[in-house]
């Protein structure tokens, strides 16, 4: 039983038993926060500044069981981070012959960096091979539904025909674009090593001759990237993750936006694999997967203002901005992670319903290849004339309830016409199979 003060994610279904919830939970931090003590450890004895043996002792002590982790919670407020106290409790644990080898020469910012960053590392993997399978399915429906015609809408209205298979060459688009903008933050996150004003200086007084040594040996030991500089207030790493973040849960959030208007009843163009139900209305199969993401990409955009607001960090290490990071970069983390989980079930289950497409193509009367039609008669009637026999075509389309093709049939002009083709809204998709194939050769 989850005790009654632990955050269980009773609010947030969305990223409730994902493994972005796993990989960002307070044991995830403190394996990280630990991992980083111990290959602090371990890169000073590679380079002869600690003896083998604290390095060993160190990394067996950094075990997250032996910890608790509402009492560093608890005596985190003492500090104002967590670092202080699991100091004191993995000195204890290494003893008295090399504790004094734990955090040695490093500051409390050096290690909560290095842990987010390791975090963010073994959370974004999840993550992208969820965004992998999003693309898959994707594509199998932008292949498959090349030349599914559909309405195309703008500000909210029927506008010229599209397809679906182009609107899911769109959305594949984005996750691509999204999985480049994740891996290329996730192989540069770095390590951060710099010592209480980030000169290294303390580094230097136990014994390093060169401490840029130190900070790439530790990167090593962690499998981050080597800093050029300290970053305790240059935080462009922590920036760089929080636009890609954000950028993945609206890029999902595009999908989602689509798929919750096209699955409305009176629309009913696509439905989500399996619906989720209602408390009231036993009839109701919600579109569950595409509220979830939406509810992560109207959340996120604020979570990276945040961080984004933290970049104006003080002196050489701030009081606030830094501290300020460490929620919002979790929930970005959930949100983005969670949303990518979310976006694997939605598309590889998307249900696409061509038959109500193509109803709906007709819903206008014909109305939706005028701009085709406007171009095709311009030659043969000239473009005044061809205006106005539009215009007026138009109207009655409406008063009288027939359609385009019928009423121009009428007109003694059109005669040698081909209206049958001019009029049919599956021959007016333009290029989109064309854009298709080509989207469909990015990998």
């Amino acid at each position: 039983m989850i005790p009654a003060d632990s955050d269980g994610g009773l609010l947030a279904p969305g990223w409730t038993g994902s493994p972005a919830a796993s990989a960002t939970s307070d044991t995830a931090f403190l394996r990280a926060l630990l991992d980083a003590e111990a290959a602090l450890t371990r890169a000073q004895a590679s380079l002869g500044l600690a003896p083998d043996g604290a390095a060993t002792a160190v990394t067996e002590a950094a075990d997250v069981g032996r910890f608790d982790v509402r009492s560093l919670a608890s005596r985190a407020r003492g500090g104002g981070n967590p670092v202080i106290p699991l100091v004191a409790d993995l000195t204890e644990a290494v003893g008295k012959e090399y504790g004094p080898y734990v955090h040695r020469g490093a500051t409390s910012q050096d290690i909560m960096d290095t842990a987010m960053m390791l975090v963010a590392v073994r959370a974004l993997g999840p993550a992208l091979e969820d965004l992998a399978r999003t693309e898959r399915a994707l594509a199998r429906l932008a292949a498959e539904h090349r030349d599914t015609a559909m309405p195309g809408r703008t500000l909210t209205q029927h506008a010229v025909p599209t397809t679906f298979g182009l609107k899911a060459a769109g959305w594949r688009a984005l996750v691509l674009d999204a999985r480049d903008r994740l891996t290329a933050v996730r192989d540069g996150l770095p390590a951060q090593l710099a010592g209480a004003a980030g000169t290294l200086a303390a580094f230097t007084a136990f014994g390093a001759s060169d401490p840029t040594e130190l900070t790439a040996a530790y990167a090593r030991e962690l499998g981050l990237a080597e800093p050029l500089l300290p970053w305790h207030t240059l935080r462009t790493p922590v920036a760089d993750l929080a636009g890609a973040l954000a950028f993945t849960a609206g890029a999902l959030g595009k999908i989602a936006a689509d798929v919750l208007v096209l699955a409305r009843t009176e629309i009913a163009e696509v439905s989500e694999g399996s619906g989720g139900g209602s408390s009231a209305m036993p009839h109701k199969a919600n579109p569950v997967r595409s509220t979830l993401i939406a509810a992560a990409a109207r959340r996120a955009p604020q979570l990276a203002a945040t961080l984004y607001g933290s970049l104006a960090a003080e002196d050489e290490r701030p009081a606030g901005a830094w501290h300020a990071e460490w929620e919002p970069l979790r929930d970005l983390l959930r949100l983005a992670g969670a949303a990518a989980r979310d976006a694997t079930e939605l598309a590889e289950g998307l249900q696409v319903h061509a038959d109500a497409m193509r109803r709906h193509l007709n819903l206008t009367h014909g109305l939706i290849v005028s701009e085709r039609l406007a171009a095709e008669l311009a030659p043969v009637l000239g473009r005044a004339r061809a205006k106005e026999l539009l215009t007026e075509a138009a109207k009655r389309t409406y008063s009288e309830g027939r359609s385009l093709a019928e009423l121009l049939a009428e007109e003694s002009e059109l005669k040698d016409v081909d209206l049958g083709e001019l009029t049919d809204p599956a021959r007016y998709t333009g290029s989109a199979g064309a854009l298709i194939d080509r989207a469909l050769e990015r990998r």
